[in-house]
């Protein structure tokens, strides 16, 4: 098969979204088949044989990390002489209607996935009141699609729940090669806890951007006084966030990637994540691939992964306390923390990123299978 793929964001930008179009790109084409990226210009021209086509942006204004871009005339002669068999657009937002515009004018099946909780995130920005109107041009959007992929059961709720057609499912996935437990090192935890590896350790991982809500993780810190946190990342909200967290033990260690990432996860005694905004959390199959329990609001995706008192601790989003007490419980549960660990781990090893491709092949296939039989009948 042969598969344009637009999406909003690429590399060299370090996320959620980029982590599964890296791992997907891969397997898609290791498996024979051929993909061309179109996504804003980050300096590559290929990533694992797809052909990269950049496209000029300029950052958004309340998220200089992502790009504004919209497909320049060229766009069009570079996906006629792709031929692919169908588009698949990622996040339709700017760049991605491109996509679907492309899709409808050229006669070419179009797969639509919901990865970011935008309408949700409007709240985070003082823009709450756009969130119907959004959800209307989301449903517009994706409504054009043959098939629209979720990455998790909480979300293809969601988008049926708005209007929006022909959800599924996309399985989760996550690299259990490079993260392991067997990386925890006291190297890693001393840098993390500037010298003090004998502390508890906190850690997040992700973007610092005022949707994933990091400020709510001081009041843990003031329950544990003894606990350092870690914020491993970089976002629009660093700064506001290091004078949120000044006097607090607190390390903003910006972005890690590869192994240095991997053992962090590793090293840490548990990966706190509040954000309510999570389609699935990708970053938490991570920490659990590296034995890391994690403590996470019960919302969005998160329930997809971790089970209350088995590989990690839930809170309810809506209870103030929630976070401290999962904390305690997790920090505390000394005589089942290797089993914690242990489950932690066994959850992710279920979720292979070939299995996540395999199926992602398998839903193609049947959007091309379903376009053929239309024609034939036609």
């Amino acid at each position: 098969m042969r598969i344009a793929l637009f999406t909003e964001t690429f590399l060299p930008k370090v996320d959620g979204i980029v982590t599964r179009l890296r791992h997907t790109i891969d397997h898609l084409e290791r498996n024979g088949d051929h993909v061309l990226v179109v996504a804003p210009e980050g300096g590559l021209t290929e990533y694992k044989g797809a052909k990269v086509y950049g496209v000029p942006g300029v950052p958004l204004p309340l998220y200089p990390e992502l790009k504004l871009a919209l497909p320049p005339i060229g766009t069009k002669n570079a996906i006629e002489k792709f031929q692919p068999d169908l588009i698949h657009v990622v996040n339709p937002a700017f760049l991605g209607v491109g996509g679907i515009y492309y899709a409808k004018t050229m006669n070419i099946p179009l797969v639509a996935s919901y990865h970011t909780h935008l309408p949700q995130y409007l709240h985070h920005y003082g823009l709450g009141a756009l969130e119907g109107l959004l959800w209307e041009l989301l449903k517009a959007a994706h409504n054009q699609a043959k098939l629209n992929l979720c990455t998790s059961s909480a979300m293809v709720q969601e988008l049926v729940d708005h209007g929006i057609e022909r959800v599924d499912l996309w399985q989760r996935g996550v690299d259990t090669e490079m993260f392991q437990p067997s990386l925890a090192s006291s190297q890693m935890r001393s840098r993390l806890s500037q010298g003090n590896p004998d502390a508890p350790l906190l850690l997040y991982v992700g973007r610092v951007s005022a949707e994933k809500q990091i400020d709510q993780i001081k009041p843990v810190l003031e329950a544990i006084p003894e606990a350092h946190l870690a914020i491993v990342g970089d976002g629009p909200n660093r700064e506001a966030l290091e004078d949120h967290f000044a006097g607090t033990k607190t390390h903003f260690v910006g972005y890690l990637q590869g192994l240095e990432l991997a053992s962090a996860f590793a090293s840490a005694d548990a990966f706190v994540f509040p954000s309510r905004t999570e389609t699935l959390g990708l970053v938490l199959l991570e920490a659990m691939a590296a034995g890391c329990p994690v403590v996470a609001a019960r919302s969005g995706g998160i329930p997809d992964i971790v089970t209350d008192g088995v590989n990690g601790y839930l809170f309810e989003p809506d209870d103030p306390d929630g976070a401290i007490t999962a904390t305690q419980s997790l920090l505390e549960a000394t005589k089942i923390r290797e089993e914690l660990r242990s489950n932690a781990r066994a959850e992710a090893e279920q979720w292979g990123w070939a299995g996540a491709t395999r199926q992602l092949q398998n839903y193609y296939r049947g959007v091309l299978d379903a376009e053929y039989t239309l024609s034939s009948a036609a």
